[in-house]
């Protein structure tokens, strides 16, 4: 079972998601949320695999909140997933640079929120269409902290190319299929090559593509 926490300062777009999330079998709402002091405090009590975290509250904001949850190691187990009504919201990227694992436009058909779900706590693929990737792309071209060289130095050759394919938003079957291996196989590279740069998701390895210029802003095919 999937337990999910809804912070949202808006009490009808929480009642949306929990009606959506508590109807499917494998998903339930495990609290809820308005601000972003109380998501912090409900994440330390209840332990929920995912938060979806709305960007804009009051008290603390979504990325503050996001912050101090990912920093805090005794949550590492804790995914959040950023929410935003507008789709070029210019905290998105230093969010997922904070640890959130994606982010979801608050528009989203309720078939992707699903889908955003289950693949974060699978941790299987970057969440979101593909203006996910666009806004990293944008973004990551003007960050304020470039990897070095040395992070890349550690990786096989292989890992390289996987990274770099990650980087370009592939799952791990498209991986595999790219690189005639198995899926499992692909997601053995990509599992060692978040152990060995020490990221704590796809996400911020997408990320870190990026930003150590391994992948290129325009690069999404």
């Amino acid at each position: 079972m999937i337990r999910v926490l809804l912070a949202d300062d808006q009490a009808l777009v929480r009642a949306g998601f929990r009606a959506l999330l508590d109807a499917q079998p494998d998903i339930e709402v495990a609290g809820e949320a308005a601000d972003g002091q109380e998501a912090v405090r409900a994440v330390r009590q209840l332990r929920p695999d995912v938060v979806l975290m709305d960007i804009r509250m009051p008290l603390l904001d979504g990325l503050a909140a996001t912050r101090r949850i990912t920093e805090d190691e005794t949550l590492a187990q804790v995914r959040v997933v950023m929410l935003t009504t507008f789709e070029l919201d210019e905290y998105v990227f230093e969010a997922i640079r904070s640890g959130a694992s994606g982010f979801l436009v608050k528009d989203t058909e309720p078939d992707e929120l699903l889908r955003a779900v289950r693949a974060v706590v699978a941790g299987d693929a970057l969440l979101s269409p593909g203006v996910t990737r666009r806004l990293i792309a944008e973004f990551a071209a003007r960050s304020k902290a470039p990897a070095s060289d040395e992070a890349l130095g550690r990786l096989t050759e292989r890992e390289r190319e996987v990274m770099a394919l990650v980087g370009i938003g592939l799952s791990n079957e498209e991986i595999a299929r790219r690189l005639v291996v198995s899926p499992l196989t692909a997601k053995t590279h990509v599992s060692r090559t978040m152990v060995k740069l020490g990221v704590r998701d796809r996400a911020q390895l997408v990320v870190l593509a990026y930003e150590s210029g391994l992948v290129r802003p325009g690069w999404l095919g």
